[in-house]
């Protein structure tokens, strides 16, 4: 496995090995991540010499650009799935959704909340990049995963749960510009690393308290499964971009089975009405001025997608 990033150093945009905390500038021109990924092995990545410049000198980029699909499960871990009111006995089904790839922003940008939007959310999840194109239906296995799958990234899906929720729009929700910062890092994968996918640790904290903490291991749908799934529904090209769900502790609260059947019985601006009423009495939302924070580790040390920190701004 190997670390790299997209960066900026004297008004060019180039990619990087990460070593000891510096970096070695990569050779070679890739306009996109899908030519970055197809183009590159991590042999010759390890033969690069020591690095030449400092993180200090850089500006770190996204390292997945917007020319990319951005493809997203939803309630793909057993905590969050029971707090979004939905039960593991009952959900038998890969929820996939879309974000805007015009969303994509640098780990370290600020989140602007738009200034129709008060209930604006949280939430990490481990990104997965495609190695290579995927064009016909396949079945994607443990022995074949690190042919399809480049490396990972950590992605925070900020969300507009007053857009999201009472306008049934999932894309519209969460494509605003800026609710998707990726990276820092890219982690790339040989096929000996493919195992460590489920073993990863994911940790998102709020002006230091700590929100979302849960394990890959924990996963519904893992990342052969989903990308079986999806090679049969629609192609997938190098460089696009898996979020691959979110754990528990978001800010949203989901009435109970007993409530949302009351709900059922109200008219929609009523019953709309009611969840702004009641989600605005929560103060997990975020605020301008927050500062949210999202890592994600392997257990054992050697994976380390860097720190992702963004302040929340209003439009």
């Amino acid at each position: 496995m190997q670390h790299v990033l997209r960066f900026e150093h004297a008004q060019r945009v180039q990619w990087g090995l990460l070593k000891g905390g510096g970096i070695t500038p990569i050779p070679g021109e890739f306009a996109t991540t899908g030519s970055f990924v197809q183009q590159l092995d991590l042999e010759s990545l390890a033969r690069l010499p020591d690095p030449t410049l400092s993180l200090a000198d850089v500006r770190v980029l996204a390292p997945v650009t917007r020319n990319q699909r951005f493809v997203c499960q939803g309630a793909n871990y057993l905590q969050h799935m029971r707090e979004s009111g939905v039960s593991p006995d009952d959900k038998t089904y890969n929820m996939i959704f879309t974000k805007a790839p015009s969303c994509i922003v640098p780990a370290d940008h600020d989140v602007i909340r738009p200034a129709n939007v008060k209930l604006l959310d949280y939430e990490i999840e481990l990104g997965l990049i495609i190695k290579q194109d995927i064009l016909a239906p396949m079945q994607v296995r443990s022995d074949n995963l690190h042919e399809l799958i480049a490396g990972i990234v950590i992605v925070n899906d900020y969300s507009a749960r007053d857009i999201q929720i009472p306008q049934t729009q999932f894309y519209k929700g969460k494509s605003f510009r800026t609710f998707g910062p990726v990276g820092p890092y890219m982690c790339l994968l040989g096929k000996a690393d493919m195992a460590r996918l489920g073993d990863l640790q994911l940790t998102l904290t709020v002006n230091g308290e700590t929100r979302q903490q849960d394990n890959t291991k924990n996963m519904v749908y893992g990342p052969a499964a989903t990308l079986t799934e999806l090679s049969h529904v629609h192609d997938l090209l190098a460089g696009d971009l898996i979020a691959t769900g979110t754990p528990a502790g978001c800010a949203l609260t989901v009435p109970s089975p007993a409530k949302q059947r009351i709900a059922a019985l109200l008219s929609e601006k009523t019953k709309w009405r009611i969840f702004q009423r009641i989600q605005s009495r929560s103060k997990r939302y975020l605020k301008p001025g927050d500062i949210v924070e999202a890592r994600i580790r392997s257990t054992d040390g050697t994976i380390d997608l860097g720190v992702q920190r963004n302040v929340v701004r209003t439009e």
